[in-house]
């Protein structure tokens, strides 16, 4: 990432700096003929006894050959002719970047980039490129501070604001200047979402460690979500779902919520993380929703094996005897939680039905839950019919009940990220289960 792609531009100017002599030394060829050999030589044009030196023909010969020490030879041999014009150090410096690029010389071709930029011979159409080889020499010798100046007067010169921006904030990003890197991000950042625009990844995992850098919690975690909604990936799920818990004020009683998210958003979660989901249901009183999870855990090869493979074992036994029990017995459960003063126990048997995939029973159970009322926490049944919706396939229902859910104890949090899910890059989304 912090490599700038140099080498077409190298090419580009190692083929400038060799056909430029061409056209430029044959001019001076017609005028040797013409002129007494003591006239000093003209404005843009090299004399012939430069020309000797530095001919085209040969020089490409001994490029082509590799010979680059002859090369340099004749360079300087040139350079010790004295009376130099302004042109004929052009000239010669336009060779020398020739050669520095493919030789690799890089305190040569900074130094010779420099006098070119400097002198009043380069093309107004060339500039832009020359200011720009150099201000990556600068960056590649991780010269930081000369690669700001450089890109800047790019900017400045051609107008162009956004080809070396990226570049730029990594200058202040790798010079640790990472204040003013992560406020250069943030900027690109709201100006991509006012114009409804998806961000680099690049740009978002600069953020992200901008934000870990400068311990700057909020930071990472704005940048952990951009990067889950538009680049989602386990490490990514995981690592949001696992910071966002440890938010200051974040509840726990949505810790089995939370392994719900992250039971639909990746391929596999950690042994450990399984069986706690699993436990976490069964004392919910869900065996139906432990015994998937075990099971998704021994399906992925996680479970089973190790010294804890025992526990995964009886805990798996536990969940399938539950669930056994649940399918013969729900049905008992509806009369008296209809009759219920409050609405808990149908939010409570219907997100039962759910994970059994009885998902029309159990979403219309929630919902007369909801309408039902006296719930200690009504914006927490919301957010279970939304997530009901999703297991569904209800994609629709969920994102709107979804987006109505507040709260900021974690609620809001949560709501958020299921409607992350639901709107994933589908070349990139994982199956739900």
């Amino acid at each position: 990432m912090s490599q700038f792609r140099l080498a077409r531009l190298s090419l580009l100017l190692a083929a400038i700096g060799l056909n430029l002599a061409p056209a430029l030394l044959g001019a001076s060829l017609a005028q040797a003929a013409d002129k007494p050999a003591a006239e000093a030589p003209k404005a843009d044009t090299v004399r012939m006894e430069m020309f000797k030196l530095i001919d085209p023909t040969a020089v490409k010969g001994f490029m082509d050959a590799k010979n680059y020490a002859e090369v340099l030879n004749r360079i300087n041999q040139a350079d010790a002719l004295p009376d130099k014009t302004a042109y004929e150090s052009f000239v010669l410096n336009r060779l020398r970047i020739a050669l520095a690029s493919v030789t690799g010389d890089s305190a040569m071709a900074i130094k010779s980039l420099e006098a070119v930029i400097a002198s009043s011979k380069l093309p107004a159409a060339d500039r832009g490129d020359f200011i720009q080889a150099l201000a990556n020499y600068h960056y590649n010798a991780k010269d930081y501070a000369q690669a700001i100046v450089w890109f800047t007067r790019y900017q400045k010169e051609t107008g162009d604001q956004t080809r070396v921006r990226p570049y730029i904030i990594r200058s202040y990003y790798f010079s640790n200047d990472l204040a003013k890197a992560k406020e250069e991000l943030l900027v690109d950042l709201h100006a991509n979402q006012k114009a409804g625009k998806q961000p680099a990844i690049e740009e978002l995992q600069l953020l992200a460690n901008t934000g870990a850098k400068t311990k700057d919690k909020a930071t990472y975690l704005l940048a952990l979500e951009q990067l889950v909604k538009f680049y989602p990936s386990d490490d990514y799920w995981t690592d949001l779902l696992n910071r966002t818990q440890g938010k200051e004020g974040y509840s726990t009683r949505f810790q089995l919520d939370v392994f719900r998210l992250e039971f639909a958003a990746v391929k596999a979660m950690a042994p450990e993380e399984y069986t706690e989901m699993a436990e976490l249901a069964l004392l919910a009183g869900l065996p139906t929703e432990a015994k998937k999870v075990m099971d998704a855990g021994f399906a992925a090869g996680v479970l089973g094996t190790g010294a804890n493979g025992p526990k995964h074992k009886k805990v798996r036994e536990q969940a399938a005897k539950g669930a056994a029990d649940d399918v013969k017995n729900i049905a008992a459960g509806e009369a008296s939680a209809a009759k219920a003063k409050d609405g808990t126990g149908l939010v409570n048997l219907g997100y039962a039905y759910v994970t059994m995939e009885q998902f029309d029973k159990g979403l219309d159970l929630i919902q007369k839950g909801i309408a039902k009322g006296g719930l200690k926490r009504p914006e927490d049944a919301k957010l279970r019919l939304g997530y009901s919706y999703a297991m569904a396939g209800r994609k629709d229902d969920a994102v709107a009940t979804l987006s109505t859910v507040q709260g900021n104890d974690g609620l809001g949090d949560l709501a958020r990220y299921w409607l992350l899910w639901l709107n994933r890059p589908l070349t990139v989304a994982t199956a739900a289960k």
